[in-house]
């Protein structure tokens, strides 16, 4: 006779289940990640109208755009790099929105609890495989991907930064970049070939 797959779980004793408990506690953090996404987005339709008052000639408005990019160039009116380094910030926020979603969403159903999200259609697919060690990789490739974005902001920007900053961020690209190839190295090495599995 084959065995119910809806058998109860089993009851845990009382410490073990005080500690199992405790992982609730991290409940709060990611409701504060979710407040700061709440300011991020509040941040980046602040810097789109100052764009787009710009746009409109108001000089407030390119004041605004170009003290908030660190330009120290003429600002008498909205010129190219000046829109460009405003559309990278807002790539930036974009990208590090992104991150907090993963974080939130991804530590949540890692670390605290499942969110039964299996054939909801708007279930992210990279949700549908997330674990601490995937979740790991995926953190230092977004990371990668705003620090890209810093990088060239700082670029277009240089004339306005010393060579030992720009040749700091550089170095410090380097780095982020190295070490997430040593993340997703170690992660390899200790995930065991699909064939070693299955055979």
């Amino acid at each position: 006779m084959a065995q119910r797959s809806d058998s109860p779980t089993p009851e845990m004793r009382t410490l073990p289940k005080l500690i199992f408990m405790s992982r609730w506690l991290q409940l709060p953090l990611y409701l504060g990640l979710i407040a700061a996404q709440g300011v991020y987005v509040w941040h980046f339709l602040l810097e789109l109208w100052h764009l787009v008052e710009a746009a409109f000639g108001s000089q407030t408005a390119i004041a605004t755009l170009a003290k908030s990019i660190g330009y120290a160039g003429e600002t008498v009116a909205l010129n190219e790099t000046i829109i460009m380094l405003v559309v990278l910030a807002l790539i930036d926020v974009v990208m590090i929105s992104n991150l907090l979603i993963m974080v939130i969403v991804g530590g949540y159903e890692t670390f605290i609890s499942r969110m039964n999200l299996e054939g909801h259609p708007d279930q992210p697919e990279w949700l549908s495989h997330v674990n601490a060690s995937v979740l790991k990789v995926k953190l230092a490739t977004a990371i990668i991907g705003i620090s890209s974005i810093h990088l060239l902001k700082t670029f277009i920007n240089a004339a306005n930064y010393s060579d030992k900053v720009l040749i700091a961020q550089t170095a410090i690209h380097i780095t982020f970049l190295l070490s997430a190839m040593a993340i997703a190295y170690t992660d390899r090495l200790m995930t065991p070939p699909r064939a070693a599995v299955h055979g």
